[in-house]
């Protein structure tokens, strides 16, 4: 028997395994999906269902042609495909999941070597390519508890401007109801909505030590105070234009569940937080000079790619050391 095991740091041990942890994230998700289905019907269980299937087949398809592992019990082409369609409107053709389960699974995820060895976020990076490839779909919202059909390949609804493409254009509401903003009674994108639910989930990852509390409040945080101080409509009561900038669009959804992907953010603390600052900069900065109203994703994909940078020169110095600025 062996008494003795040599192997290089870190030296950890536990229960933990990455189905065990894709299982966290996706029960933080059930409330937000719940939601969803009654503020928008039944159609949301079927672009869920349809995104889920798709990056499950995807990604065994694409192991099993190339002679790899099959891994989808590990439930990380799960948890993309859930989180894949709470990236799209209601109203969104259920070829469109099609295509970005493809674009998330096969195009970002698998050519680069699977799970662990992409370099950007999966799923943002499908939600910015199907963003730019079809725009219509991507921006066609339906107002809440308006029901559209479950399996109509595509859904007419006349699209009306969100929030952030009022702010966009300089005009912030009169009478906006923050409740209904902070609850999730307003249109958008499937799993965006409920800043409260988000936030449940994001706490509960938190309490189970899924993810560490340093990117959500560095992300949001830094996003709190540039639009405080710095609010683009200089008429708007700072406080409401600094609400309205949180509790819309994709900021709680990105915060919690996708810029704390463990590949695709740092692993020490002070990067982590350099790293949320970073993602609040750039999401403000897209949608104050960009041309697009929301922000969110361009922003965490770029961090993205500074992640190595972050983990080697943010990382601790060594007891008896000298930091990485010195030789």
């Amino acid at each position: 028997m062996d008494l003795l095991k040599v192997s290089t740091s870190p030296h950890v041990r536990g229960n933990r395994t990455t189905r065990t942890l894709m299982l966290d994230v996706i029960i933080a998700l059930i409330p937000v999906f719940v939601w969803a289905i009654y503020i928008f019907g039944v159609r949301v269980i079927t672009l869920t269902s349809l995104s889920v299937v798709s990056c499950i087949l995807f990604e065994y398809l694409f192991q099993k042609l190339n002679h790899r592992e099959i891994t989808i019990g590990d439930f990380s082409a799960v948890l993309s495909g859930v989180l894949l369609a709470f990236n799209l409107p209601v109203s969104a053709p259920l070829w469109l999941c099609v295509i970005g389960a493809f674009f998330a699974i096969v195009v970002v995820k698998q050519l680069f070597g699977g799970l662990g060895k992409n370099f950007v976020n999966p799923v943002l990076a499908a939600r910015v390519f199907l963003f730019i490839s079809f725009p219509h779909q991507m921006t066609t919202y339906v107002a809440p508890l308006t029901y559209p059909q479950p399996w109509k390949i595509s859904v007419d609804i006349t699209s009306s401007a969100t929030l952030l493409s009022q702010l966009k254009s300089g005009v912030l509401p009169e009478n906006i109801s923050f409740a209904d903003l902070f609850l999730g009674r307003i249109g958008g994108c499937i799993g965006e909505i409920s800043s409260l639910l988000l936030l449940i989930g994001g706490l509960y990852l938190i309490a189970r030590r899924v993810i560490s509390p340093l990117i959500p409040l560095s992300y949001l945080g830094t996003v709190a105070l540039i639009t405080f101080f710095l609010p683009k409509i200089e008429s708007a009561v700072a406080w409401e234009f600094m609400l309205v900038e949180l509790l819309t669009g994709g900021l709680f959804l990105a915060a919690f569940f996708m810029a704390t992907d463990y590949v695709t953010s740092p692993s020490n603390p002070k990067g982590r937080v350099v790293y949320g600052v970073g993602c609040g900069v750039l999401t403000v900065f897209i949608r104050y000079y960009g041309g697009y109203p929301e922000g969110v994703s361009f922003a965490v994909l770029i961090m993205n790619l500074f992640v190595w940078y972050l983990d080697r020169y943010a990382k601790p110095v060594r007891f008896g050391g000298e930091s990485r600025g010195k030789k």
